[in-house]
């Protein structure tokens, strides 16, 4: 299996995706290692004294208790209270791939060697997520000022030992000491002053699970353009809208990258062909003669415009993800003076979550408006106004004994409704804590998780659309019998009714939402079809 070599300048959001869910084994680069304990044995030799300066988190206490000195004899002490003061998360656990996501991002910050912690420290945490031992880390609790302060304390709790702690090891829930006994490591370990805070403070569990959301939204944006090209095939929509002449007059790559996926997927169709059109359906009831169809509704007509945008908010979310996950983000930063053998501490603000929380709000809108315009394209099959020949709702005959496909489809409305409900920006939304210490926080972690909310809802609306255009093609199987599908979406209505045996007659339709979700959730769909037309 591949190593992930950590060096604080070069992780990716693959890399964390790797190390995340397919336990791909971390190392850390010597250099940065070197460095990490070079700092560390000069703030021992210059600083472990009650006489040194007051420095936050090294000897004072933390908040708005920084005026307050920590005497050296209490040092061991302190760090292990901080972390059971710490331990404030709430709520269901957040999943294993998360908080693994996040040790992968923490370690990577610890090697720009600026966190002051020591050597041993790293090493334990790196022998923990190589061992598979996963903290179990409350989902809610953290505003994203000091960064995820809760949720690093929880999985610092594992690190130390805590009683209360608990761990999953290989997968199964335990005490940590346990998990820890299991994998063959100390049950306990301590932490020594500036252990806990390098620890604690820092952009860790939300920029980890931000990782993990723009990597499956980027799939998600490849599937709707497949369900586009779906959708297109079974109203026999127009593809001039596609054509590059088009995209190269408002040039944004994103808009010229949707449309011409579109047109890959549909690439060798003859359904969406004038020909195709002028074949009359019996259930056109607003064309009962031939009209050239000119152009389509906006959720086709206008999808690389949509699409486009959206595709271009993805090139500059994983820009921020890209700086964000390679940064140190802890306080304060220890550095060495220009031109000295010396270093001093620097207390900033590294550790606020905000360009994450803008990043997760930007791909939220952006996830949700892909659902509202698959929202429309479902509404339009469904309705034989506007779909050219596709009988109300989808149903067979004899239609009224057979309602059809209606309510799935209010499904998507319902999902797309709850999607722009989460559409309001976290970072707009601000509660100082702590005395007003924090007096401005970001609430990004609430944006990381959000998204994923939107994210799980985004593929079941694509899951459903692929339902809808799959029985939209099945019906008119006769009626087009001399017109095929693209090379992409053969595939994809391959696939579907490998799962789904269409009939004339309603069919219980949670088994067939369940099997195009399905295919959307697992990556089925997007394999096949890349199989079929190469990468989107």
């Amino acid at each position: 299996m591949a190593k992930i070599i950590l060096d604080g300048l070069n992780l990716t959001i693959e890399d964390v995706v790797n190390a995340a869910r397919n336990h791909y084994e971390v190392a850390i680069d010597q250099k940065c290692m070197d460095k990490i304990a070079t700092v560390r044995e000069y703030m021992e030799r210059e600083w472990m004294r009650d006489d040194a300066p007051a420095v936050y988190g090294f000897n004072t206490g933390l908040g708005k208790h920084k005026d307050h000195k920590v005497p050296l004899e209490e040092s061991l002490e302190h760090q292990y209270r901080t972390v059971l003061s710490h331990c404030g998360g709430v709520g269901d656990p957040a999943p294993i791939e998360v908080v693994r996501a996040a040790m992968t991002v923490r370690l990577n910050a610890f090697c720009r060697g600026v966190s002051g912690l020591r050597p041993i420290v790293v090493e334990r945490l790196l022998e923990m997520l190589n061992k598979d031992i996963v903290p179990v880390v409350p989902w809610q609790g953290s505003v994203g000022a000091c960064g995820d302060l809760a949720p690093m304390a929880h999985i610092v709790s594992v690190l130390i030992g805590i009683p209360q702690a608990e761990a999953y090891f290989k997968g199964e829930r335990m005490p940590a000491r346990e998990a820890l006994k299991a994998a063959g490591m100390s049950e306990t370990f301590q932490l020594h002053a500036k252990d806990a805070l390098a620890l604690l403070n820092g952009t860790t569990l939300f920029a980890g699970m931000a990782c993990l959301n723009i990597y499956d939204a980027e799939k998600l944006y490849k599937i709707s353009e497949i369900t586009t090209a779906m959708s297109m095939e079974a109203m026999r929509g127009e593809t001039r809208a596609f054509d590059p002449r088009i995209q190269e007059v408002r040039p944004y790559d994103g808009q010229k990258k949707a449309a011409v996926n579109v047109l890959r997927v549909l690439e060798g169709s003859t359904r969406v062909t004038e020909d195709a059109r002028k074949v009359q359906s019996e259930y056109d009831v607003v064309h009962p003669v031939y009209q050239e169809r000119v152009q389509d509704v906006y959720s086709i007509r206008c999808f690389p415009q949509v699409q486009g945008i959206c595709r271009e908010n993805l090139t500059y979310i994983r820009h921020l993800l890209s700086v964000e996950i390679n940064a140190a983000t802890d306080n304060p930063l220890i550095f060495q003076k220009p031109g000295s053998e010396h270093y001093e501490f620097l207390s900033g603000g590294n550790f606020h979550g905000e360009p994450t929380g803008f990043a997760m709000d930007l791909l939220t809108m952006s996830l949700a408006e892909i659902g509202n315009i698959a929202d429309r394209r479902c509404f339009t099959i469904c309705d034989p106004t506007l779909s050219y020949g596709l009988p109300l709702a989808l149903a067979g005959e004899p239609i009224g004994l057979n309602y059809g496909y209606n309510i799935i489809c209010c499904s998507v409305s319902a999902l797309a409704s709850e999607n722009k409900t989460l559409c309001f920006p976290a970072v707009c939304d601000n509660i100082p804590t702590k005395a007003s210490q924090e007096d401005h926080v970001s609430m990004a972690p609430w944006a990381t998780r959000k998204c994923r909310l939107v994210i799980n809802n985004l593929a079941k609306i694509l899951g459903i659309e692929l339902l809808l255009t799959s029985r939209g093609i099945w019906l008119s199987r006769d009626l087009l019998k001399d017109f095929h599908l693209g090379k992409g979406t053969q595939a994809a209505y391959d696939l579907v009714t490998e799962k789904i045996h269409f009939t004339n007659d309603d069919q219980y339709m949670g088994d067939q939402s369940k099997a195009t979700i399905g295919l959307v959730e697992s990556g089925d769909l997007l394999k096949a079809v890349e199989g079929a037309v190469g990468e989107l």
